[in-house]
Formats: C-alpha cells, structure tokens, sequence
C-alpha cells in the first residue's frame, strides 16, 4: 500500500501555537466501558495512523481510550514533539487532577491541547467561568500548550470571555455541509477562536440521500479521490481542522489524500449553498432542538 507523504497543513492559533488540520480521532468510534480493558486494535489502528503521516491524535477522558493513547505514542517510535495530542476534560471532578490522571494515562509530561468537552458540566455562568479559570492554571503551569472548549454555543463562549484571561484557542464542533453553523462561525472569528470539526463525514456516513451528493460524486472523479475526502477537504480549505477515524488501513490511507489537492472557492460555495437544502445532527441531539442549526 502506497503511503501519502503529503505533509499535513497546520492551523496557527491565537497563542502563537500551531494544529495539524487532520486528525485521526479515537473518540466515539473507539469508545468503550471498561478504562482498564486494553483495545489492542486501536493502539493498533493508532500507530498505523501515525507511521503513515498522522502527525494529530484527538482523544478524550469521557471515551476512555487514552490509555490505548499512551501505548500508541510510547511504541510508535515517533519523537513526543512531532505528535499533537489532545485530550478533553470529561466534566467529572476536579480539572486539574483530572489534567493530570489523563497525563499519567497517556504517558506523557505535556498536552498539546486540553479541551472542557461540554458546557453542559456548569450550572450556570458563573460555573464555566470557574472551569475556565482553572484551564488557564492548567496552561500556566505547562501542563497544556494550548487550552480550548468544545460543543461551546455563543453564548457560553460570551460567558467565558466575560472574565478570561486567556481566549480559548479553539472550540470543537460537530460540522459538516449538513450543520453549517455560521453564525457560530462568525462568533470564532469574531472572537479569535480556530474552529476544529467533529463528523466531518456525516454527510456520506449518516446522512444519505442528501442534496450534495451529486456534486461530491463529481468533484471525487475530477479530483481522483473518494467523496469523504472531499468531505475533509471543505472543511480544511475553510480553515477549520477536520477529526475523522477509522480501523480500516485502507480507508486511514485513503484520507491522507485530502491533503494532496485543494478545491476552489466556487466549489466551496457549491458545496455550501447545497449543503444549506438539508439540515442533519449526528450528535448530541438531545441538547438542541431538532432544527437548530447554531
């Protein structure tokens, strides 16, 4: 199998510190009950993702995977400063402790990004605002580069800032052509905050028939690659970092090709203005309406 050695685009953050564009996600896919039950296939699947170019490991405390995390970092015979890790806060306890268990779980000193993974953990204002002053100790401190949020809506980012110190670097959202989001959009550059992608691939793995597929199938044959690819890039072209995952060699394979064209801003509108006809969440469904698009 011939490997895509196309180096991987990074993102410059208002910190100064800069994201790889793809990632390679062990989150929902991977999750699993038992923390103390090692997923051989996944610390498989993870270095294979790594020896082929995946420079970007995205994780989280609530999926319980990241001992799977450190196994794969430790063996994968990669120098720690060549590999972005990031891990989220599951909600439960105190942050910092948790910064650190996570830390002793993946076997590392350091984080590259540590997110608050909801803001459905705080009661009110006044309790994100006590999370989020807790992060910045926690980037003070060197034990994370970068501090960001994610599933954050305006109005939590707005609560956070009332009293920040430290603008979150980036909030992680589901986001694809079926979830747009833009007027949160509009609130990250508004604000300074990068925008990292979740479901990036909802569209062809949850949401078909939809009103782009049409146009993704010809663009995939102009551009000899697969339509998730396609996906990837969209987002990547409009500056947001795409997560996706999979077990399949192949498929991880196949991904990297997003990194080796671009499209053009009328095909990104296409996609968009397409995308707009259809209106489909993948995930956390249960905290929003059935149409909210926010």
């Amino acid at each position: 199998m011939a490997n895509i050695r196309t180096p991987i685009t990074k993102l410059k953050l208002n910190d100064g510190n800069s994201i790889p564009m793809l990632a390679y996600g062990t989150g929902t896919a991977w999750s699993k009950s038992d923390e103390n039950q090692i997923d051989k296939e996944l610390v498989k699947s993870m270095k294979t993702a790594i020896s082929m170019g995946y420079n970007h490991i995205d994780g989280a405390e609530m999926y319980k995977t990241e001992p799977e995390m450190g196994v794969a970092i430790k063996e994968c015979g990669v120098e720690r400063e060549k590999i972005f890790i990031t891990t989220k806060w599951a909600g439960v306890g105190d942050i910092k402790e948790c910064v650190k268990k996570s830390l002793q779980k993946l076997q590392l000193d350091y984080l590259d990004l540590y997110l608050i993974h909801s803001p459905w953990y705080a009661d009110n204002n006044e309790g994100l605002q006590k999370q989020w002053a807790v992060m910045e100790e926690i980037k003070e401190e060197g034990l994370a580069k970068s501090i960001g949020v994610s599933n954050f809506l305006p109005q939590h980012l707005d609560a956070v800032m009332k009293t920040a110190k430290i603008t979150p670097a980036i909030n992680q959202i589901e986001f694809h052509p079926y979830l747009q989001r833009s007027k949160l959009l509009e609130h990250h550059k508004k604000l300074g905050i990068a925008t990292s992608a979740y479901g990036p691939l909802s569209p062809i793995t949850k949401a078909r028939p939809g009103p782009i597929d049409d146009f993704v199938a010809s663009l995939a044959k102009k551009y000899a690659v697969s339509d998730s690819e396609i996906c990837l890039r969209w987002c990547i072209d409009q500056d947001i970092v795409a997560v996706t995952t999979s077990s399949r060699e192949q498929r991880m394979s196949d991904y990297l090709r997003c990194t080796t064209f671009k499209l053009t801003p009328t095909e990104i509108r296409e996609i968009k203005t397409r995308g707009e006809e259809k209106h489909h969440r993948a995930f956390w469904g249960k905290r929003f309406a059935p149409d909210d698009r926010s």
